[in-house]
């Protein structure tokens, strides 16, 4: 994360949110109202990425001959298609993991919902019935909250009752301190936090403090869930070029990616930590849970596993 600059890739996120909800026939997860809170010079920066991503695929995976005779034009508009495809369903799936876990949790009792790093995240304007039987934290980087602040206020949003900003450094802050600062957040009440896109941007050692951290200030029965990357995604022998180009991209822009997880660890490490290993979805679980029998390219990330965890 660039110090003092909004992040780049809650942005893209919202971007495939947002594609998905606009383009997909058949919705894994439809964000209905993320294209709202992206600036239309930020969808420049945005799609010119996936493009040169998707693009930079096709010549590696392509035949030459046969991609020389398409137009530029074409190339282009495929690209971004494919690039789409590619990764707003590993966006819009664990979305719809964690809020299909939430609507679960809520009946269950649970009374506080945490969106770690939340980005631009719109769960609060979009289920407001939801947002009625809870009280939501969105805890984030300042510079990407503020951000995100500065763009509900141009759109005149009214912010729900119900809806508490809390502004962090993972790397530096204490969730703890963060959550407790906040005379809204009640450390007895059951709650449910939900940490996307986060654990590869940390240390491994930020990544359990800050696991440890929802252990001590959330009581037995508590449920996190979160994704993460296995540690093949970070073993160049063992990296598919679509990561390879990933982390060289995100490293160029100050956001890179840094941490995977080995599955087969993972139980002993939560238990160590304060929570029983609810779930570990593996890539193929995902496939089968969120794309079986699509033919429209969506499908789950190589790497890419959810975990749900309880707080003992």
């Amino acid at each position: 994360m660039k110090e003092n600059q909004a992040s780049f890739t809650a942005m893209s996120v919202a971007y495939m949110r947002a594609y998905h909800s606009k383009h997909a026939t058949d919705k894994i997860f439809d964000d209905h109202l993320a294209h709202n809170l992206i600036p239309n010079e930020k969808i420049a920066l945005i799609e010119n990425y996936w493009i040169e991503q998707c693009w930079t695929w096709d010549q590696q995976l392509s035949d030459t001959e046969s991609t020389a005779v398409r137009s530029e034009k074409a190339i282009v508009s495929e690209s971004l298609t494919r690039a789409a495809h590619e990764f707003a369903g590993i966006f819009c799936s664990r979305a719809r993991y964690a809020e299909d876990g939430l609507e679960k949790a809520v009946r269950q009792g649970v009374k506080q919902y945490v969106i770690l790093g939340a980005g631009m995240d719109t769960f609060a304007f979009r289920q407001p019935d939801m947002v009625e039987k809870l009280e939501v934290f969105e805890v984030d980087y300042h510079a990407t909250q503020e951000f995100k602040l500065h763009i509900l206020a141009e759109l005149g949003w009214k912010h729900p009752a119900k809806l508490h900003f809390i502004p962090i450094d993972f790397t530096k802050e204490s969730l703890v301190t963060a959550l407790t600062s906040s005379s809204f957040y009640d450390p007895k009440i059951k709650s449910f936090f939900n940490w996307l896109g986060v654990t590869y941007f940390l240390t491994r050692a930020e990544v359990f403090t800050t696991l440890r951290s929802i252990a001590n200030v959330a009581p037995a029965g508590s449920i996190v869930i979160f994704d993460y990357l296995d540690i093949n995604a970070f073993t160049p022998k063992k990296m598919s070029p679509k990561m390879q180009e990933s982390l060289e991209f995100l490293r160029s822009i100050g956001e890179p990616m840094i941490t995977g997880i080995n599955p087969s660890t993972l139980d002993e490490i939560l238990s160590s930590l304060g929570f029983h290993l609810h779930a570990n979805l593996s890539p193929a679980d995902i496939e089968e849970c969120y794309f079986q029998g699509r033919t429209d390219g969506y499908h789950a990330q190589e790497h890419g596993y959810f975990a749900c965890a309880v707080v003992k």
